[in-house]
């Protein structure tokens, strides 16, 4: 049996942009990450800038840009600017994920637990979790990805550490310490598990990719501090289609990343934003904005990518990029692969 032994070639082609700049209706407030649903479905995590917290909500939408609902708010209605701390309410989240059953769960760094609701918004849970650092504590949880058993696994951040649940919550295993070898985090942040459940983490202090078994047995590590094709600034996200092809948010060097399985630079995006549907609908029905973009100076910087925080790929290669700071997605679509050796 042979193997592959390098994508030489990927070509990644830009399809659209979804989104606008809204704390209500079709738009997103400062989204850092989605999660793709069944058929053409996204839920947009939107964090909000700290002094607008009516904006911190979960958007729900087609890759179409048809605008369906939201839930999650984390406005207190007694407050304007005041944040809700109860029950099935977001303050700072930072990821979401979805169950076998369309179940969406997110994370929430300033409360410190993880909230379900179903697939509708309806709240139905919390996991009861205490902040510290035993087994089954948490600390600043960001990235969130199930695997095929519907276990969760959890980036917990500020203990340097990722840990495994159950979908109910219950304490499965943990690994990870602080530090710079191999196996060790500095301020891990995303994640996502291919297709045999290996585990892949952006380490975000510390520039570079980590990969796993399942169970947490150390396997590669992509990336190096720097700008340069392969070299990582404060990675935030990784993603991982059908084929391994790996896909990385490259956040300060303001551009995605793609690595073939054997961890190789392939090629790199710095964006290709046109304005959106939703973008559109808002300058027709304010047509001297149109004449204000025409006269605005450096109007070019559009397109690129500013911050990407969430990547994401579904079952059909569609590559989502969210970037918190333009208040967009952009999406690309992966054509088929070239090959520098063998296949399966």
């Amino acid at each position: 049996m042979t193997t592959i032994t390098q994508i030489s070639h990927i070509n990644l082609q830009y399809s659209h942009t979804i989104g606008r700049g809204e704390q209500f209706g079709p738009g997103f407030t400062y989204p850092v990450q989605m999660a793709k649903g069944e058929g053409d479905m996204m839920y947009v995590l939107c964090r909000s800038p700290e002094y607008r917290p009516e904006g911190t909500r979960i958007v729900v939408c087609t890759a179409g840009e048809e605008y369906i609902n939201v839930f999650a708010r984390g406005v207190n209605h007694q407050g304007p600017h005041e944040y809700n701390f109860e029950d099935g309410s977001l303050v700072w989240p930072t990821c979401v994920a979805l169950d076998s059953e369309q179940n969406v769960y997110v994370s929430d760094e300033w409360l410190n637990r993880i909230s379900v609701y179903n697939k509708d918004g309806d709240y139905l849970r919390k996991w009861d979790m205490s902040e510290g650092a035993g087994d089954g504590e948490i600390n600043r949880p960001s990235g969130l990805a199930f695997d095929k058993d519907d276990n969760l696994y959890l980036v917990d951040s500020l203990n340097h550490r990722i840990q495994k649940f159950s979908k109910d919550g219950k304490f499965l295993s943990k690994w990870g310490t602080e530090g710079s070898g191999d196996g060790e985090f500095n301020m891990p942040w995303g994640i996502d598990l291919d297709a045999q459940g290996n585990v892949y983490i952006a380490d975000w202090r510390n520039d570079r990719i980590q990969k796993f078994t399942p169970d947490g047995k150390f396997l590669m590590k992509i990336g190096s501090s720097g700008s340069g094709e392969g070299q990582l600034n404060r990675p935030t996200d990784v993603a991982v289609d059908n084929d391994g092809v790996i896909y990385v948010a490259d956040w300060m060097n303001d551009r995605i990343q793609v690595f073939d399985t054997e961890g190789n630079f392939v090629t790199l995006r710095t964006g290709d934003a046109t304005v959106s549907k939703w973008g559109k609908d808002k300058l027709d029905a304010n047509a001297e904005m149109w004449g204000e973009r025409d006269r605005a100076e450096g109007l070019e910087r559009e397109r690129l990518f500013w911050a990407p925080s969430g990547i994401t790929v579904d079952d059909d290669n569609n590559v989502f990029v969210c970037e918190s700071p333009r208040n967009r997605i952009q999406v690309y679509r992966k054509q088929s692969p070239t090959f520098a050796g063998p296949r399966l």
